[in-house]
């Protein structure tokens, strides 16, 4: 019997110990553990956590999607459905792990059943009655492993089906996200296009009650004035004799005015013919805005280019006369310092002196008071200019130059480039070009600082007038006497 039962034992442990095949692969390095449950049902031992099963995983994201769809907006939507895709491939996953385990353990079980089946004709008495029971366990497991497989190729199938349907889902929730951008892109730009509509027609709103509310201002001053006239014609008063009295009496003083004028020049005629023959005389009108130009009157008088010529000042009150620095070419434009003085030319030719005066004071620009007084309101004042030299020198470029004149200084530029930009100073001269042709009335002298002088050409005789007059009495409020080269101007005139 002991040589049976070791030769059994022998021959069991070799039958038993058959090599398993290479092409297995087993998801773990030792044998799982069994247990036999109620009814004889064997039990997979449970080493991990409870897990939730891919039906109640599928079913709890489901509700959750339904329950939180009506809250969420089109994007988070699409988010969850973006989360929902990835749970379901991950779930995929798993399926796929769990069918290559189950694909292990089968292989495993049929390995465990031969070896049973073999070694239960070998045995006999009680150790064959353990083989059975054995053979029933792995057969029990089997079907569990059987059924298990059905239920995970019917959970990878709902799975594919919730994939496919979150797919769709979040290809869905992409147009639509695409589609509400599009339209809110859309609304955008109508809003705005609104928006620009509105804003123009209140801007041409603007304009034309601007327009609308000069015309009606002009119309009714139109009508006043015409409702004044039917008045004046049908009630006449003493205002409209008055009226009428003044405008023969202006009438009348222009006249004698002419008249008087060329009176005085008639008896400087004379005067000057009992002194001696009458070569030279002054031509022009003599008023601010143009200029007095010395001009032979007789054949025999030599030319005037051959003359020395000197202008001078004459007060009216005390005849105290001032030379005018630089002035002496036979012709003169008068600026602002000379209104309400005589002027008086001396020429000398061939050591003969002869004196010419003006018939009276330098009458003002007529207008011109009032535009500088409108000017004076502005912070700054631009004047376009042509530079005719620099320093003595000619300029060649005959751009057009912008002078500012401030309540504090003076500057010349041309778009962003500055010639010069200099404050009121004691060292700034400025007066009307002592010399020159026609154009002269047009022209004047700027010394920003020592050695830096222009001549520059105005637009008009009025702008030429207007800018020396405003430049001097900006710089008169700054306490600068602004005049010309050795004017001796009194402070304040």
């Amino acid at each position: 019997m002991t040589r049976v039962y070791r030769d059994f034992r022998d021959t069991m442990q070799r039958e038993v110990l058959v090599p398993v095949s290479a092409d297995v692969i087993f998801a773990s390095s030792r044998f799982p553990n069994y247990k036999i449950g109620a009814n004889n049902n064997i039990v997979e031992a449970k080493e991990y956590p409870t897990v939730s099963s891919m039906k109640e995983v599928v079913a709890r994201e489901t509700a959750q999607l339904l329950g939180t769809q009506k809250r969420l907006s089109v994007r988070d939507l699409a988010s969850k459905f973006e989360k929902g895709l990835a749970a379901a491939a991950k779930l995929s996953d798993e399926a796929r792990l769990r069918e290559a385990a189950s694909l292990e353990k089968h292989v495993l079980i049929k390995k465990l059943r031969d070896a049973l089946e073999s070694l239960r004709g070998r045995v006999a008495g009680k150790n064959k009655d353990d083989v059975e029971e054995a053979i029933a366990m792995v057969e029990a497991l089997a079907v569990q492993l059987t059924q298990r497989e059905g239920e995970l190729i019917q959970e990878k199938t709902e799975v594919k089906k919730l994939a496919s349907f979150l797919k769709q889902a979040s290809e869905d929730a992409k147009k639509l996200v695409d589609e509400e951008r599009a339209i809110a892109r859309a609304e955008i730009e109508k809003a705005r296009a609104a928006v620009q509509r509105v804003e123009e027609a209140l801007q041409d709103h603007e304009r034309m009650s601007k327009a609308t509310g000069k015309q009606d201002v002009e119309e009714l001053m139109k009508e006043v004035q015409e409702a004044r006239r039917i008045i004046m014609l049908h009630k006449p008063s003493k205002v409209m004799d008055m009226e009428q009295e003044l405008r023969a009496l202006r009438t009348q003083l222009l006249e004698k005015s002419k008249h008087s004028l060329q009176l005085q020049k008639e008896l400087a005629t004379k005067r000057s013919e009992g002194n001696g023959p009458h070569m030279y005389e002054l031509d022009g009108h003599e008023a601010l805005g143009s200029y007095l130009r010395i001009q032979p009157c007789s054949d025999g008088a030599p030319e005037v280019s051959e003359c020395s010529i000197q202008w001078y000042r004459l007060s009216t009150e005390g005849g105290k006369k001032e030379l005018i620095s630089g002035a002496t070419k036979s012709v003169y434009a008068p600026e602002p310092f000379d209104v309400g003085r005589i002027l008086q030319a001396d020429v000398i030719s061939d050591g003969q002196r002869l004196t010419l005066t003006t018939t009276g004071p330098i009458d003002p620009a007529a207008g011109l008071g009032n535009y500088v007084e409108a000017l004076v309101q502005r912070h700054d004042i631009e004047f376009n200019v042509v530079i005719v030299q620099t320093n003595g020198v000619d300029h060649q470029s005959q751009s057009i130059y912008v002078l500012h004149v401030g309540k504090m200084r003076m500057k010349l530029r041309k778009g962003k480039s500055t010639a010069a930009k200099e404050y009121y100073s004691t060292s700034m001269q400025l007066c009307g070009v002592r010399g020159g042709g026609n154009a002269a009335a047009q022209a004047c002298f700027w010394q920003a600082k020592l050695g830096l002088s222009f001549v520059l050409a105005f637009e008009s005789e009025r702008e030429r007038n207007a800018a020396i007059m405003l430049a001097r009495r900006f710089a008169f409020d700054c306490n600068i006497m602004l005049a010309g080269p050795d004017d001796r101007a009194a402070l304040g005139a």
